[in-house]
């Protein structure tokens, strides 16, 4: 038997943490949900360091829950875990309960810690220290220079309508890349007439097409020698192509064992049906949370395979003339291949295990 007295066991604690840009907000509540102290430090390293020695005083830590911990906890949350404790990720309060209880950064950090201790709240955080970091980061450098170029080649266009006749003839009839080189080389000379600031502005945009073209290219490279570094098994797969597999694995995160069944997976994905019955109505509806971009790509994948995908081509075939719409043909063919994706990363996941079990 355990023959401490009461008074003297330490006391058990959750850490509820609001997170921003230049301060973390935290509050310190025991096993019942009593408050037992708050504090506020600044948002750097040595404020980490505070912060943690803060809840650490306070007695015995159960749990973090931590908001924001993919953007400004992400610091603070990767300090946390490195010290053995546990971290849950917690969401923001929907709208409605922010209207009735009120917005303010201490009551924030008051509901993190709550949705710990009522279970609320059980997501692992991304612990974003390996590859697929390294995939995420150079997946935002690619994209951002996607819509740049995108941009780019419409302004381009745009500017070639109101151009002088003589130099609009001679540039619409070109075909794309015809026309970056034509616009690229041109010699605007001195800046003094409307033809002169047009073929200046058509220069600039055709080189900054090029720049970011370069850029992109540099970028799937990467993309694609780090994919294949980490799951080759996905590039292998029928319809998917560098970018659907690395929104995958971003989506899984470094930590895939976090995601602990393959249906909370599909919900992760956005392809998980939800119950909308009611009385003697039995349906479902589709699933509008979940990680939009990861739906994207599967539905990008999915169109493909109903297009050059035998397997694929027979099975719509056959839903159709039992009567089923594209658009659900399409919600289960999604839901098919996140099942797909989701075994193919089971490497991933028994080695992180692995890992684990080692250390």
């Amino acid at each position: 038997m355990d023959s401490m007295d009461p008074q003297e066991r330490p006391r058990r604690v959750v850490i509820g943490v609001d997170t921003h840009k230049c301060v973390h907000v935290a509050v310190a509540l025991d096993e019942l949900g009593t408050p037992i102290a708050d504090t506020a430090m600044p948002a750097d390293r040595a404020g980490y360091e505070r912060l943690l020695q803060w809840a650490t005083a306070q007695g015995k830590i159960i749990a973090f829950g931590i908001e924001g911990t993919g953007s400004y906890g992400a610091g603070f949350t990767s300090l946390v875990r490195r010290r053995g404790h546990k971290v849950i990720e917690v969401v923001r309060q929907d709208r409605r309960e922010r209207r009735l209880n009120g917005k303010s950064d201490l009551l924030d950090a008051h509901n993190a810690a709550r949705a710990v201790l009522a279970g609320k709240a059980t997501g692992s955080p991304k612990s974003a220290d390996g590859v697929v970091e390294m995939i995420r980061q150079i997946k935002v450098a690619k994209d951002t220079a996607v819509k740049g170029r995108t941009s780019a080649m419409i302004t381009l266009k745009a500017m070639i309508v109101n151009v002088d006749p003589e130099l609009r003839e001679t540039l619409q009839p070109l075909s794309k890349m015809a026309l970056i080189e034509r616009c690229a080389g041109l010699r605007p000379g001195p800046v003094n007439t409307p033809v002169s600031a047009s073929k200046h502005v058509l220069r600039s945009l055709a080189r900054r097409w090029q720049d970011l073209h370069a850029e992109v290219r540099t970028h799937e490279a990467l993309l694609e020698e780090l994919v294949r570094e980490l799951a080759p098994q996905l590039l292998e797969t029928f319809g998917i192509a560098t970018d659907t597999a690395a929104e995958m694995l971003i989506v899984a995160g470094d930590n895939p064992e976090r995601i602990r069944t393959e249906a909370a997976w599909a919900k992760l994905c956005g392809v998980a049906p939800i119950p909308a019955s009611s009385g003697t109505t039995t349906r479902h509806r589709l699933n509008r949370g979940g990680h939009r971009q990861a739906n994207a790509a599967l539905y990008r994948t999915v169109i493909v395979r109903m297009r050059f995908h035998e397997p694929t081509i027979a099975y719509v075939e056959r839903r159709l003339a039992e009567g089923r719409t594209k658009a659900e043909i399409i919600r289960c063919l999604k839901r098919f291949l996140a099942r797909e994706i989701w075994a193919l990363m089971r490497p991933l996941r028994e080695q992180r295990q692995e890992f684990h079990d080692a250390a």
